[in-house]
């Protein structure tokens, strides 16, 4: 088998073995168990943007200010998308901004746009990863492509848990996260054609994912965890969090032995 043919058997298996695996233990919860799924998700994506994006991002970047300024540029930008996103809605005096329910579910329903949004831009950067792998050897293609499922399958269920969250029904989640992950086979056969070229754009492609996740945990799911004052909730979602952080820092250890 070619070496292409290679790159897009691991780049479509991958992302959709990912997407079934995170799929099978998340849409088969229980409706109040997506709370906290909210707060593992959390944690799984500040996880995997500080102790896996980023810092893969800085590693092949020659600039650590350009890494950072990428992150800041990405944060703006993705505040933007959602005031636009708010001002189509807008044109008359009862919409969700002036509608405290509907502004909630609205709310929800960015994120998991935004959530979309960054997983895309993460599964296309694996695809040109997968690439760039199996370019240099066989063997290397396929043990980094095993890596990224197995990397890939913590932040997947947190992708599952926002979207749900967010009003999705479980179908329609499952649908976005496997259109999602074929930008891995995007990226892959980018990659594969422009590497030289693709490889000066991966650490702000990295950067541009890594802000988009930062953004969805910080801006619209932790705050609806504050509704939640009591100690027991709290203790709860911290536990979560921390649990998420740790899923993928788990992951990272076992990829890297």
């Amino acid at each position: 088998m070619s070496v292409f043919a290679w790159i897009i058997v691991a780049s479509l298996f991958g992302g959709m073995l990912s997407v079934i695996c995170a799929a099978l233990f998340a849409l088969n919860t229980r409706a109040h168990w997506i709370g906290g799924l909210v707060s593992y998700a959390i944690g799984a994506l500040l996880g995997a943007v500080f102790l896996d994006i980023l810092p893969e991002a800085i590693k092949l970047s020659p600039s650590v200010a350009a890494v950072s300024g990428t992150v800041l540029f990405g944060i703006l930008l993705f505040f933007t998308l959602e005031k636009v996103l708010i001002w189509r809605h807008c044109h008359h005096d009862h919409c969700e901004v002036h509608e405290p329910h509907e502004q909630d579910a609205r709310d929800h329903g960015r994120s998991g746009t935004m959530v979309i949004v960054g997983d895309t831009f993460h599964n296309f950067i694996d695809g040109i990863i997968i690439a760039a792998a199996f370019l240099t050897d066989i063997h290397l293609g396929i043990v980094t492509s095993l890596a990224i499922i197995a990397h890939e399958i913590p932040q997947e269920v947190g992708d599952f848990a926002v979207l749900l969250h967010s009003g999705y029904t479980k179908l329609r989640a499952f649908q976005m996260n496997l259109i999602s992950s074929f930008a891995t086979v995007v990226g892959g056969v980018l990659g594969y054609l422009a590497l030289q070229t693709m490889q000066s754009w991966v650490p702000s492609l990295l950067a541009l994912a890594a802000a988009s996740m930062i953004y969805v945990a910080v801006a619209d799911l932790i705050p609806g965890l504050h509704k939640r004052t009591r100690l027991r909730d709290t203790v709860q979602q911290v536990v979560l969090i921390v649990l998420g952080v740790g899923t993928v820092a788990l992951m990272n250890a076992l990829i890297a032995e």
